[in-house]
Formats: C-alpha cells, structure tokens, sequence
C-alpha cells in the first residue's frame, strides 16, 4: 500500500512536471500539425517506393504521404526527447530529496516510465488524428501504434541524455541530429538507398515500418512492432538505469558530505 501511495504521488509530481513545460507543449500544439501539413501539402506528390522488410512487401505511395509519415515520426520524436529531457534534468534535486525522504527509487523509476507512456500515447494520438484530415490510412490503429513506439524511443533517448548532460541546449542539440540522422536516412526523398540493410540498425526504424505499412497496407507487420517496442524498452530501461545510479551516487555522496561535516564541526572546541 505504501508503494501505491509512493508511485501515485511521484507520478503526479511527474505529470505536473510535464504540464508546466510551456515550449513543449506548444510545440505539440503547433509545431506537429505545421510540419505535417507543409509535407503534404508543399512535397511532389510523385509516388515512391518504399520496401517494408517485415512482411516482405513494397508499398508504392505519394511522395508527400510518405513524407508525411516520417516528418511526423521526426517531429514527434524531437518533442518527447525534449519534453523527457527537460523534466528529467529539472527533477533531477527534486528525485534525489524524494529519495533522501524515503521513497523507493523503483517507483520513482515507475512514475517516470508510466509518465511517457502517458505522454506518448497522447501526442502519438493527437499526431495520427491530424495526418487522418488529409488521407485514410489502411490502418489507422497500427499506425498510432507506430507513432507511439517512435515516441517511446526517443522519450527513453531524452531521459539517457539527461542523465549525462545538464545543458539543455547540449541534450536538445544532440536529439536533433540523433533524430535527423536516423529519420532522414529512412527517407527515400532523400536517400535513395532508404531500404539498406543498414538502416535496421537505426532506433526508429521499427516505428517507421510499422508506419508506412499501416498507411499503405492491410496487413499487420508484427516483426516492425515488436522491433520498435524492443528499442522503446531497451531505451527505457538504459533511462532507468541512469537515473538509479544517479540518484544512488548523489544519495552517497550528501550523507558522506554530511558525515564529513559532522565530524569537522564536532572536532572545533
């Protein structure tokens, strides 16, 4: 019981971290269904191939749809890592008094995780909601699904950057061109080579195929899913992992400082 009333109250401390990040949230507002409207409405509509490896098919589809779909994963993508980044540095004294007073570091962790899903799921929503006013997707779930686990991804890359850096120009700089690296590659408006064998290393790469399969397939590509969930965990929980050591280092080292202290003042007469 003490562990639910522990999690409840760091998950809504978390949640009202997030709700005050004014940027982020007009960038969810604004910034998404800008960038989604001018890659529909300004790119060729020349149609384009595009190689789903999960089902071992090719979608031919307009070049603005498609771009569409993977500027919305980019967009998307920068707005969690900065939304997750910036609450995470920011809490970061906050976590460590809350662990200092007692509360568990897992249902700290807990919050965090649940607070990105939350997070995720309602951007992930509101971005496939917009992209539904210019077209139909042959399969609007699973390409919210998609959306979702690109989120989850780079949500979990914010908490990682926070954890190693503390300059929030530093943490946002570098989402950009992790962000712009592996989205960019996938695009074949730009890389003709878009299906290499190497672009399914990239960490959307999941959320990508899963993606554009829905928008131009009926077929579900569990293999694409499942890869994009597996990166979304294995970056949650590297996330995780960073913050418990770092809330453990700073929790040792305040009761050594304190002990230090302590001894000092009790060694003056």
């Amino acid at each position: 019981m003490r562990r639910w009333a522990c999690f409840r109250t760091a998950l809504r401390f978390a949640l009202i971290e997030q709700a005050r990040k004014r940027l982020a949230l007009l960038l969810v507002v604004l910034f998404v269904p800008l960038w989604t409207t001018l890659a529909f409405t300004v790119v060729a509509r020349t149609p384009l191939r595009f190689g789903i490896r999960s089902v071992g098919r090719t979608v031919v589809m307009d070049g603005n749809i498609l771009l569409q779909i993977i500027g919305a994963l980019q967009a998307l993508s920068l707005v969690i890592a900065f939304m997750m980044f910036v609450a995470t540095a920011r809490s970061a004294q906050f976590d460590q008094r809350l662990v200092r007073a007692g509360y568990p570091r897992s249902c700290l962790a807990l919050a965090k995780c649940t607070a990105l899903l939350v997070v995720a799921a309602v951007v992930a929503v509101y971005t496939t909601t917009w992209m539904h006013l210019f077209w139909r997707p042959e399969q609007p779930l699973v390409l919210a699904a998609g959306m979702f686990t690109g989120a989850l991804v780079y949500g979990g890359i914010g908490i990682v950057l926070a954890a190693v850096l503390r300059s929030e120009l530093a943490g946002m700089f570098l989402a950009i061109m992790i962000s712009s690296i592996d989205l960019l590659l996938q695009n074949p408006l730009i890389n003709p080579n878009a299906d290499s064998p190497v672009v399914r290393f990239l960490p959307a790469y999941g959320a990508v195929q899963t993606s554009v399969a829905a928008g131009g397939l009926q077929v579900m590509p569990w293999n694409s899913v499942l890869l994009g969930a597996s990166w979304a965990v294995g970056m949650a929980a590297l996330g995780m992992a960073a913050f418990a050591v770092r809330t453990r280092t700073h929790h040792t080292g305040t009761v050594q400082g304190s002990a230090a202290g302590s001894v000092h003042t009790t060694s003056v007469p």
